[in-house]
């Protein structure tokens, strides 16, 4: 059977099975589809919970993005499962105590203010819409590549299946089918790293291949091969990093802290029995996400130094065909910028921004580009988010293999997209309506806004998936950002401090958010330059900045105003102590 063929049927296995859960597992109430009933096993939550959380930014982008950056890359790595420690330590326990449904709900319960809700739920929707356009880029790419369609069309079926599953199913049924898909996406992503281990390495543990020497040059290790092999070229060493320590500290406490703060991770710590239950399942979660963090290093240089060896001083004709497909997509271009007919590759951008095609092609049979950059040699434009897609075949692995990895990358990004859209939701029908502006509505009334809610946030998820800001972990970053300049500081100062009263709550929360957006919107979307960059932290980091604001003006603030009334604070006494705690209110 040919890769396409394998490809359709993995891919429709998987959609069979992700379509029979949902069936399965149909929500019945709003507490199955907003906490699939407060009664997921641990083990089963830790894998849902690491599936929700390895999105298409860990399983497409991630590696990519290391692959090209080097050492500037580890952020994403050390960010990303720092976060989880945070998040079992800090928060899980304690919001499972409290037992309701949303995190709105918590910020609305414990500052004792409809304003503070509402403020939380445009929190959580600019956050989740943000971070689910990089989960929709990320099954436009995977359809478009291995279904053979537009990157546009792809996002449109990704809509159709997060559809079915999510709007039908709810919380229950994404999280038997997270399970699922996180089942799907590591065996996809395991397989093709243990073989590229053993072809460059000789050994089959990924995480070892890393520092292991190249098959047939004992003494030159993969890292040491790879730095000669780009200085040679005209790049930095793979292990240097071009970021200032400012930066970096910046960028990895805001994805750290950002995962704590994420609505869609926390509301996964509301399905389980009891509060221990929580901080076991977090446990779990990070177990199941180390398995994919632990080896995309090692994955992101073997795919940086296949891609070398494979393109580099090759005439056109000769390049294998992933490049003539992949640039048949739009995310490969060639400017033969010297017409000598073979691809030059070194530093500096190519072309001037994404490849635009004139429609025309050239001598050697490629598609012309109208934007080539003559600042630079380089020839050739490789877009980050393919890197983990491509590499099965940039290894000539067999087509079983590559058709697996499209069904775990589709795995992955619509795992998260259906996480965040029922947290957008839940925040609209639960929190904005039921909690605040109609709370005489019936279960299955809110149930029916609910289902409805979802199906318009995915056309609007599907909208900037189609439009994306920039590459899938790139506009995931930003998410986290926002997410530590918002919610976690008034998540963890509801817990921790008796004294935080809703006034400091809602002028933290909309400092922190109206900082960081702003600083985003001028850095990524109306052109400001670089040199202008606060203390040079990059937009991807800004978050860290945002959510001091947010803390000092949340203390400043509640410092001036009237201390929280008794019941509050019995609240904040009751969450403090979660041995014991046993199932959460049925009550919402």
């Amino acid at each position: 059977m040919s890769t396409t063929g394998l490809t359709y049927l993995f891919v429709g296995v998987s959609f069979g099975l992700y379509f029979g859960i949902a069936i399965w597992s149909k929500a019945g109430s709003t507490r199955d589809f907003y906490v699939a009933g407060g009664g997921v096993p641990p083990v089963m939550n830790g894998m849902a919970t690491a599936a929700d959380w390895m999105s298409a930014a860990s399983f497409i982008s991630m590696a990519g993005i290391i692959a090209f950056a080097g050492y500037d890359g580890s952020v994403y790595l050390m960010g990303w499962t720092g976060g989880y420690v945070l998040l079992a330590l800090l928060l899980a326990p304690y919001l499972r105590k409290f037992g309701q449904f949303t995190v709105p709900d918590f910020i609305g319960e414990r500052y004792y203010s409809r304003t503070a809700r509402v403020i939380a739920v445009v929190c959580l929707i600019v956050i989740s819409f943000t971070y689910v356009a990089g989960q929709m880029r990320g099954v436009g790419i995977v359809f478009s590549r291995f279904l053979e369609v537009p990157i546009d069309w792809g996002v449109i079926i990704g809509m159709a299946i997060v559809f079915v599953y999510a709007v039908f199913g709810g919380m229950k049924g994404v999280t038997y089918t997270q399970v699922a898909q996180y089942c799907v996406l590591i065996f996809a992503y395991m397989v093709p790293a243990i073989f590229i281990s053993i072809l460059i390495t000789g050994n089959p543990v990924p995480q070892l291949g890393l520092g292991a020497d190249v098959a047939g040059e004992p003494g030159t290790s993969v890292l040491v091969k790879l730095n000669q092999v780009l200085s040679d070229l005209g790049f930095g060493a793979y292990t240097d990093g071009s970021k200032s320590t400012l930066d970096v500290f910046a960028i990895t406490a805001a994805l750290m802290v950002g995962t704590a703060g994420l609505p869609h991770v926390i509301v996964r710590f509301f399905t389980v029995p009891k509060a221990s239950d929580a901080r076991t399942s977090a446990g779990w979660a990070l177990v199941f996400i180390a398995i994919l963090y632990t080896t995309a290093p090692s994955v992101a240089a073997f795919a940086r130094l296949n891609l070398v060896d494979t393109v580099a001083e090759t005439p056109y004709e000769q390049t294998p065909q992933w490049v003539k497909t992949w640039e048949g997509i739009g995310l490969i271009g060639w400017a033969d910028k010297n017409d000598d007919g073979r691809i030059q590759y070194g530093p500096g951008d190519a072309l001037a921004g994404k490849p635009e095609f004139t429609g025309e092609t050239g001598a050697s049979g490629e598609r012309q580009v109208a934007n080539p950059n003559p600042d630079t040699a380089n020839e050739l434009y490789v877009d980050r988010d393919i890197m983990v897609l491509a590499n099965p075949e940039i290894a000539q692995l067999p087509g079983w293999v590559i058709a697996l990895v499209a069904a775990g990358g589709v795995a992955a990004a619509l795992s998260t997209a259906a996480g965040l859209l029922l947290v957008i939701s839940s925040s609209i029908s639960h929190d904005l309506l039921r909690k605040t502006f109609t709370p005489g509505i019936s279960d299955a009334q809110e149930l029916l806004i609910a289902r409805v809610a979802i199906a318009a946030a995915i056309g609007v998820a599907g909208y900037f998936g189609i439009h994306p800001p920039d590459f899938v972990a790139a506009v995931v970053a930003l998410a986290f950002g926002l997410a530590a300049s918002s919610l976690f500081p008034v998540i963890l100062m509801g817990i921790f401090s008796y004294r935080m009263n809703k006034e400091g709550a809602i002028a933290g929360m909309v400092a922190g958010l109206g900082f960081t957006m702003t600083y985003i919107v001028l850095f990524k979307f109306a052109g400001v330059s670089s040199d202008y960059l606060l203390f040079g932290i990059s937009p991807e980091g800004i978050g860290t900045v945002g959510m001091v604001i947010n803390f000092a003006v949340a203390y400043a603030v509640s410092r001036l105003t009237k201390t929280p009334p008794l019941a509050v604070r019995e609240l904040v006494e009751h969450i403090r102590i979660p041995s014991g705690a046993g199932a959460a209110p049925s009550a919402h």
